[in-house]
């Protein structure tokens, strides 16, 4: 008599993924993506309009009496700027809302049981992270194309650093939100950390307008070189050396993705 446990097997056959489990991959990324798609207004038109508003505050009350930025006109100087925060503040923000909102309403088995690993996982997230963020990107700057007049010096550098400033947001929205426990600490992050880092970064002026100890100490921000070669795309200016720019912006990555990984395999504050 056969043993039906052996005959279920041979029906059905063994459930085996591979090297990596594609379907439960693309299933996280499309759930990270749908998220924000489906609240497009809040996620997506809304910091359109917010970017917006900054270059309208900038422009008109400074934008007519400021000189010139290296020869660039001062609208266009900042265009760049404001399109990367944009990609920034919204990659950071899928990654660290979804983490902590799975954590606070107690759903975060939902990604932590199927059979995917910490890289998966990592990879699903981290991509819907630079999804949303080259979305808003990508919205803002067709907005901010219509009322500035805006080139494109070098679009392999505007689509390099653009993922790049995504994928540093999105990990450190990831770490965010395995950090925080509610969102207080989240804004705590957010306006201790991130929005002057942002701010800081040469977004709104050149470094070399700054004394000698801020110029220094802004070499030392990882978000004026995403910044800068975003710009750069632009503009076809760089205020560093472009392959340091590069070279930073990749190995900023590099370390917040160990660093997120060890934790996320590690299950700091998540599997608690």
């Amino acid at each position: 008599m056969n043993n039906p446990i052996s005959t279920n097997k041979h029906q059905f056959g063994t459930r085996k993924f591979g090297r990596v489990n594609w379907l439960g991959l693309h299933t996280l990324y499309k759930k990270e993506v749908m998220r924000f798609i489906t609240i497009y207004l809040q996620t997506v038109v809304a910091p359109v309009i917010s970017m917006m508003l900054f270059l309208a505050i900038f422009t008109i009350s400074i934008g007519e009496f400021r000189a010139e930025i290296n020869g660039i006109k001062f609208a266009a100087f900042i265009v760049p700027g404001l399109i990367m925060n944009a990609m920034m503040q919204n990659a950071f923000a899928n990654n660290s809302s979804s983490l902590l909102l799975g954590k606070v309403q107690g759903n975060i088995v939902d990604i932590l049981m199927p059979p995917i690993s910490a890289g998966e996982l990592m990879f699903a997230l981290t991509m819907g992270g630079v999804t949303r963020g080259i979305v808003v990107g990508f919205a803002t700057g067709i907005v901010m194309a219509l009322v500035v007049d805006t080139n494109i010096y070098n679009l392999g550098a505007i689509i390099l650093f653009g993922f790049l400033g995504s994928m540093v947001m999105s990990l450190m929205g990831m770490l965010a939100g395995i950090w925080a426990e509610k969102f207080d600490h989240l804004n705590m992050v957010t306006t201790f950390i991130i929005t002057p880092a942002k701010f800081l970064s040469g977004t709104f002026y050149s470094i070399n307008q700054l004394p000698d100890f801020a110029k220094t100490i802004t070499q030392f921000n990882p978000f004026y070189y995403l910044i800068d070669g975003f710009r750069y795309g632009f503009i076809g200016q760089s205020e560093s050396n472009i392959y340091v720019t590069i070279l930073v912006s990749v190995s900023t990555c590099i370390i917040l993705w160990s660093w997120a990984y060890y934790l996320i395999q590690k299950g700091y504050r998540l599997k608690s």
